[in-house]
């Protein structure tokens, strides 16, 4: 069984191409056109140890908003894909992750039921343009699409790139555990996800 799948979304804002292998270790290739989401998306490949291929462009004269939550949205509609009916997945999984002075938690449901609680409030600062908001709608596009309760907390934290990047190295090691394929039968008691 091969867990792949590519999806394309354009708009009058972004043009975004992703195709996404679950079980390759293969890095695959990040072109955004923003540096600070190359390097997010880079983590995820690395430490959700999947082959993530992204190349994206977006309205980035006016802000990096749109292409940030329009690649979320595109990589949940490539995950939903490729995870197929989803039996045998292993459905749940959290991850703590450090960076220096910040500790983030998140917990991720593959359960879906699109649901997003991020807590992360107080970082204002900014990675070339790019703040927790953006991350904020990053990942509401992600769940959204992908049907995924997804909780983000900073235990704590002081500079806004280490929260941004240990939030998805915790997303992206809980992205590899939740989408093992652990059993042969479907992770609900209802009989269906």
């Amino acid at each position: 069984m091969t867990r792949t799948a590519r999806v394309s979304r354009t708009s009058k804002e972004t043009d975004i191409h992703i195709s996404l292998d679950l079980d390759s270790p293969e890095p695959g290739t990040i072109a955004t056109g923003h540096g600070f989401l190359d390097h997010m998306l880079e983590q995820i490949t690395r430490h959700g140890k999947l082959k993530l291929d992204v190349e994206a462009k977006g309205d980035l004269h006016i802000d990096v908003h749109h292409l940030a939550e329009d690649t979320g949205i595109v990589l949940g509609q490539t995950l939903a894909q490729a995870l197929g009916d989803r039996v045998g997945l292993e459905r749940y999984a959290d991850s703590f992750v450090p960076m220096d002075e910040t500790l983030a938690h998140v917990v991720l449901d593959l359960s879906g039921r699109p649901f997003i609680a991020f807590e992360p409030q107080g970082y204002e600062g900014d990675s070339n343009g790019f703040t927790v908001h953006h991350l904020r709608e990053f990942l509401r596009g992600f769940a959204n699409h992908a049907g995924a309760t997804l909780h983000v907390s900073v235990l704590s934290g002081t500079e806004t790139h280490h929260v941004c990047e240990a939030i998805v190295k915790a997303f992206a090691r809980s992205l590899f555990t939740a989408t093992r394929i652990t059993s042969d039968s479907l992770p609900s008691t209802k009989g269906l996800l």
